[in-house]
């Protein structure tokens, strides 16, 4: 989710729950009547004594065949949707950029995703690699790979992660200075359909 939805959506939905919190107070302390101000026409909070909901509101659709059902799947989907939301802000995002070693007590900014694309075109160039795909996390000083294989049938698993750990990481580590560079390797095999012959 790019970071400038998702700043809007968190203001847009911080303003919304202040502006609910901040009315329900000044009903619930009764502050229209000590500070002397009217509240607008359409707010249902005008007192300590007054609820949410009226009798008649809680009540009004209650006969209703459609009410619940329709209720249920409103919030559930409401509720899908706060999930997918807390999962997209948990998930770990890709590292912007990598802090480069020169020797020199300098450092310099390696944008992330060119370390991402030399390693995946280094990775697919493997013998048995159909498909490489590469994705940076961590911290700029201490970046971690995520790297993801497609082997082709005849690949020998163990003599791929061998190349793609000695010399493909080994490479992208010396080229951006860093001391480690932890990776974490899935293997998928390639599955190809099986072709009737006429």
């Amino acid at each position: 989710m790019p970071k400038t939805v998702n700043r809007v959506l968190l203001g847009l939905l911080g303003l919304g729950l202040f502006a609910l919190g901040g009315g329900v107070l000044l009903g619930g302390l009764d502050l229209q009547r000590r500070w002397d101000f009217e509240a607008p026409s359409w707010w249902p909070f005008r007192g300590p004594h007054d609820v949410v909901l009226s009798t008649e509101g809680r009540t009004r659709w209650q006969e209703e065949d459609w009410w619940w059902p329709t209720v249920i799947a409103v919030l559930a989907v409401l509720l899908a949707l706060l999930l997918w939301w807390l999962i997209a802000q948990l998930r770990r995002h890709r590292l912007g950029h990598v802090l480069v070693n020169t020797k020199d007590g300098a450092a310099a900014r390696l944008n992330g995703s060119t370390l991402e694309d030399m390693i995946q075109e280094e990775a697919q160039s493997l013998d048995g690699v159909s498909r490489a795909h590469v994705r940076l996390t961590g911290r700029p000083t201490a970046p971690i790979a995520h790297v993801h294989l497609l082997l082709e049938p005849h690949a020998d698993p163990a003599r791929t992660l061998g190349q793609l750990s000695q010399e493909t990481l080994a490479h992208a580590r010396d080229s951006a200075g860093l001391d480690h560079l932890p990776s974490k390797v899935h293997l998928q095999e390639i599955r190809h359909r099986a072709q009737r012959a006429a």
